[in-house]
């Protein structure tokens, strides 16, 4: 049965460590879907805020035209950017795209017909925005760019405004930084230039789950080859309020299952110590009453032998044997019963004046001492000190204490027996010089079927001895004390009415 409770429990405890395992396993996994999820909601937000940049960048004012200007030395010009694509289609699928970005100046004021300096309305801008159209000669700014790479002509046509927007306004790393702080994003932005042209934006997710960082690669000049990198590092327990009703379910299902299977191992050990006990109860019986019974057999073949039966002395010591031996049957099968019992009122009890002195000495003279020890019982007890209690019980207790004090003794044990009367009670003291009981177990010692660890494998027995002595001192109204110290002996102390 050992065998099979240990294999048990060996495979409780695999069981408990596969679950958690799996469980930890899932998690991660679960982890890693909300980190990258997470992190593509943290991408857009990031390609968002870049869009937002740039169309601040192109709603801004013109800084190359302003350049030019102060080139010109003239506040009175106007700047006309135009966009041109060239696509040649050769023998093969190749298409090869050409971006051409011109830009004119030209005198408001010249077109209109204006003197210099006469302020213009916005209806006069207009009207020499259209008249620029159509006298475009020379060129005061020419930029082309190969466009081959692009996938169709849309994409050509806006990475041609993109240079012309980076042209009037230069990308920042504080102004899209501003940008990001007001969307709650805290990143590092980094601005280069690729060895390549890059026609869309990438984004490189986490490589470590523990320490993500999210990169986002955008091209803010295709043609230019300028690209900013967005780094973001990202605080796992930022992902994990997302997580929380998943972690919460496999929290509540993870401690479910492993109570049941420590309930059910528990189970399992309690019906064991339950099977041990029994078989060990059913031993101390038989044992128990081995002694009465075989004493009672050899008085009743006595009583059959009519020769022995006509000496009055032997005949005598035969039925007082015969009574001892039943009176013993008596007390045990007393012991049982009220060792069933719930509550201490429902042992029935003959109260009566016992006087403790004599009392001592039937249980000294009705105990019967193991031949390999030396045992010295010392009745200090005085003759006039009295209790008011059931005698068969109280033979019982002392008898227990007595049994005790000699199975848990080395080679040679003595015990003494006080007592005194203190206000209305009398008070028993049983001392030994035996193995004493640890601090670990005097505290439980009176409870059923407990066995020291120091005797436990050493002596016979189910633990209810002391558990006895306790339920059968408290249904008298007393109390029961132990001073004990390992290895120098005990001290049971009994306090009963008068």
């Amino acid at each position: 049965m050992d065998k099979r409770i240990k294999a048990l429990y060996t495979i409780t405890i695999i069981a408990i460590l596969s679950f958690l395992g799996m469980q930890v396993y899932w998690l991660y996994g679960r982890y890693e879907f909300s980190l990258t999820e997470y992190e593509r909601d943290l991408a857009e937000q990031i390609v968002e805020c870049v869009d937002e940049y740039n169309h601040i960048r192109e709603k801004s004012s013109d800084q190359r035209s302003d350049y030019l200007k102060k080139q010109n030395q003239s506040d009175d010009v106007l700047t006309v950017p135009t966009f041109s694509l060239r696509q040649e289609y050769g023998d093969t699928v190749k298409t090869t795209r050409t971006a051409k970005i011109l830009t004119y100046l030209f005198s408001a004021h010249e077109l209109l017909g204006l003197e210099p300096g006469t302020p213009l309305t916005k209806e006069q801008k207009d009207k020499a925005m259209e008249l620029v159209q159509t006298n475009l000669t020379t060129a005061a700014d020419s930029l082309v760019f190969d466009a081959s790479g692009a996938k169709d002509e849309k994409e050509a046509w806006a990475a041609t405004s993109n240079v012309q927007i980076e042209r009037k306004c230069p990308f920042r790393v504080e102004g899209l930084d501003s940008i990001l702080t007001k969307a709650g994003i805290t990143a590092l932005t980094t601005l280069t230039n690729a060895d390549s042209t890059v026609w869309n934006s990438m984004v490189d997710y986490h490589k470590s789950a523990l320490n993500p960082t999210l990169s986002v690669t955008i091209p803010y000049s295709q043609l230019e080859g300028r690209i900013a990198t967005i780094t973001c590092e990202i605080n796992p327990f930022e992902v994990l309020p997302g997580m929380w009703l998943t972690l919460m379910i496999t929290l509540a299902v993870s401690t479910l299952l492993i109570v049941c299977l420590v309930l059910q191992f528990s189970t399992v050990l309690k019906l064991s110590r339950l099977d041990k006990m029994r078989n060990s109860f059913i031993s101390t019986m038989i044992h128990e009453l081995k002694r009465p019974i075989s004493t009672l057999k050899m008085c009743v073949s006595g009583l059959d032998n009519e020769r022995m039966m006509e000496d009055a002395a032997v005949k005598h010591e035969v039925l007082s044997e015969t009574r001892n031996a039943l009176d013993n049957l008596s007390a045990y099968f007393s012991k049982l019963r009220d060792i069933t019992f719930n509550n201490v009122e429902q042992i029935p009890l003959n109260i009566q004046s016992v006087n403790l002195h004599e009392l001592l000495d039937t249980v000294a003279a009705a105990t019967v001492f193991p031949a390999d020890k030396s045992v010295i019982i010392k009745n200090n007890i005085s003759p006039e000190v009295e209790a008011s209690a059931d005698r068969s019980h109280l033979y019982n207790i002392l008898n227990n204490l007595v049994e005790n004090a000699v199975k848990y003794s080395g080679k040679s044990v003595e015990i003494t027996a006080t007592a005194s009367e203190n206000s209305g009670n009398a008070e028993l003291h049983i001392w030994d010089n035996g193995n004493g009981i640890s601090s670990g177990d005097l505290k439980h010692i009176f409870k059923r079927f407990y066995r020291g660890k120091a005797s436990a494998g050493e002596q016979p027995g189910m633990g209810l001895g002391l558990a006895y002595v306790k339920l059968l001192v408290e249904a008298h109204g007393g109390e029961i004390y132990v001073d004990s110290s390992e290895g120098k002996g005990s001290c049971f102390t009994i306090r009963l009415p008068q």
